[in-house]
């Protein structure tokens, strides 16, 4: 998830626009003389701006040198705190317990039939890891592209996604329940259990594909956390869980960093990245989104 940019940080302004150029008469030598008005100082930029600019370019923002880790929106920190352990381990032990649950009745309705139960069961679970992964890139283009700290409910999560790019070093500061709390309410326990409530015990596949899914929604900003940390940083069971493509790898994460920043968004396990971008998927969406209401995407 990337991180905020709040007013509550003072940037550098890049713009020559401040500067008044003018020539001496007995002087051939241009010199450069600031304004006089306010514009001449530096002031803070927010991401609740509406002229906020995704990637920078153009925003007035600067993207600080080397791995610096910063807390830019009001109220963040990297510390991680009692209530979010205790949202993240109530939230994992209710998937859990929709998960077995799932298994159970799916092998209930199979007449015990253990075999066709776990066959049933891990198709259900790649199936629903790779449609994951699917939702992760539509939630990350659709809060990259557009909106900003303004658009009501979901304005501090595109913020923090748009602002991940000035400094996204500092998600690998962060713990594991500092990291994925927030998207324990999304995808949290009110989901699952509705889901499974409305596809009741006659369809426990159901409940069992969107408990998954709901998990790995959770789970992928710390895929994403990752993707950021060195290899020295990571554990070799991390390591082994990239190298096969498990969870996203650094290196096909790493172009998504790049201007302009218009693909590979899926960050679970980047297998939908390829097939997405080589459709021309988002850029389709894009125009539809353009032809509705006339908002261009930031990647244009």
């Amino acid at each position: 998830m990337r991180e905020s940019l709040s007013g509550y940080r003072k940037y550098e302004l890049k713009s020559t626009s401040l500067l008044d150029v003018s020539t001496d008469e007995d002087n051939t030598e241009s010199k450069i003389e600031p304004r006089n008005d306010s514009s001449n100082l530096k002031t803070a930029k927010s991401y609740l701006d509406d002229g906020f600019v995704f990637g920078l370019e153009g925003s007035g923002l600067v993207r600080p040198k080397g791995k610096v880790a910063q807390i830019v929106v009001e109220g963040d920190s990297l510390e991680t705190k009692p209530h979010q352990v205790a949202i993240v381990t109530v939230t994992f032990m209710n998937h859990l317990f929709f998960l077995l649950r799932s298994i159970a009745q799916l092998n209930l309705i199979n007449h015990d039939n253990v075999p066709l139960t776990f066959v049933q069961t891990i198709v259900t679970i790649v199936s629903s890891w790779i449609f994951a992964d699917l939702g992760s890139g539509v939630l990350h283009w659709s809060v990259d592209n557009y909106g900003n700290g303004r658009t009501p409910i979901m304005g501090g999560i595109i913020a923090a996604f748009q602002g991940h790019h000035t400094a996204p070093w500092t998600i690998t500061e962060r713990g594991f329940f500092n990291n994925v709390w927030k998207l324990c309410i999304p995808f949290g326990i009110p989901t699952v259990a509705l889901i499974s409530i409305l596809s009741g015990p006659a369809h426990p596949i159901v409940s069992l594909f969107f408990t998954v899914f709901c998990t790995m929604e959770i789970l992928s900003q710390e895929f994403h956390k990752w993707s950021h940390m060195t290899t020295s940083q990571l554990h070799p069971f991390v390591r082994t869980l990239q190298k096969y493509g498990v969870t996203i790898d650094r290196t096909p994460h790493a172009k998504h960093h790049l201007a302009p920043f218009e693909g590979n968004y899926c960050i679970i396990s980047g297998i939908c990245n390829e097939p997405l971008d080589k459709s021309g998927f988002f850029r389709r969406l894009e125009k539809i989104v353009y032809d509705m209401n006339g908002v261009e995407s930031n990647a244009w």
